[in-house]
């Protein structure tokens, strides 16, 4: 990593052309324009959109968790957005160079990490707390990466919120948070701050949305010792409905991870890392709104004030961002 920041160092990029736009290639219309747009949409309005679609995606994963299994259900969503992106992007890898090969392939282990823990977290504790707990890797960034005073104290007001809501949560039951949730939701903060240092390399270095395929497909390669047993048998239990439940996985590959990270691998080539990292800490509240909407998760006050304090080190953030 260069001595400078990634954040100083990042300058926008030209939108490379979509799939169907190369000579030769098969068209893909329909995703192949929606993976245009976001290119005129402003940055910050990708990210907040991203963000509803992930946690939506993960609300209506939570249902296939008890058929599929957690990380069968991670690995057959990571297989179908793989098979997407190398259907529409069909990414060359001639001349790319190792060190580019290895951090796409690295940016997959981290998504399907962060992916998996997250589920994982998901199942054992509220939506609102593990995204919480889950920012405290885009933070990390933001700490690591700041060079105002104004940015550290955003983002130590975030941290501040962070803690608050971790310290005084309650579980889905009323008790104590599930000790194994939490560790689900740390493992997925590590993961989450790589994702967003990979993701800079990755669409600096690859066409359009080629490493995103690249690494989607790495993704599900790594979760496959882990979730291909685990989906099998819950495609093929009795009174099971393999069709309808490898449809449902599909629908939902498409709102985590397929459009979500195709929009914040744009968000990340149109602003500095030190920007989308705190602005990112609009999740726990999008979480905590969609868990209240999808699942009916309540949150208590200690909680909810917890996420207000996140949500204003994001707009403070925002607000004096410079790209």
């Amino acid at each position: 990593m260069p001595s400078s920041s990634p954040s100083e160092t990042l300058a926008p990029m030209p939108a490379a052309a979509p799939p169907e736009a190369l000579p030769g290639r098969p068209t893909g219309r329909r995703l192949g324009r929606t993976l245009r747009r976001p290119e005129r949409i402003p940055a910050p309005l990708l990210c907040l959109t991203a963000m509803f679609l992930v946690q939506t995606g993960i609300a209506l994963s939570k249902p296939l968790f008890g058929p599929l299994g957690v990380s069968g259900t991670t690995f057959l969503r990571l297989g179908f957005a793989a098979v997407i992106l190398l259907a529409v992007t069909r990414p060359k890898l001639r001349g790319k160079r190792p060190r580019d090969l290895a951090a796409a392939t690295v940016l997959g282990m981290a998504s399907a990490g962060m992916t998996f823990l997250f589920a994982g977290a998901i199942d054992r504790l509220p939506m609102g707390t593990a995204a919480t707990i889950e920012f405290l890797g885009p933070l990390a960034v933001a700490l690591v990466f700041a060079r105002r005073a104004s940015h550290l104290l955003w983002a130590l007001l975030a941290a501040g919120g962070v803690a608050l809501l971790t310290l005084l949560g309650e579980g889905e039951g009323g008790g104590g948070l599930d000790p194994v949730g939490l560790l689900y939701a740390f493992g997925a903060a590590a993961c989450y701050a790589a994702y967003i240092l990979f993701t800079d390399k990755v669409g600096a270095v690859f066409e359009g949305f080629q490493g995103l395929a690249v690494s989607m497909t790495a993704g599900a390669l790594t979760l496959a010792p882990f979730g291909f047993g685990e989906a099998r048998d819950g495609l093929t239990a009795p009174g099971a409905s393999p069709l309808m439940l490898l449809a449902a996985v599909a629908g939902v590959s498409l709102l985590l991870p397929v459009i979500p990270y195709a929009l914040e691998m744009t968000a990340l080539r149109r602003m500095p890392q030190r920007v989308f990292s705190v602005l990112v800490s609009l999740e726990p509240a999008v979480s905590a709104l969609v868990g209240l909407v999808v699942l009916g998760q309540l949150l208590g006050v200690p909680q909810l004030a917890g996420i207000a304090c996140v949500v204003a080190a994001s707009v403070g953030a925002t607000l004096t961002g410079r790209r």
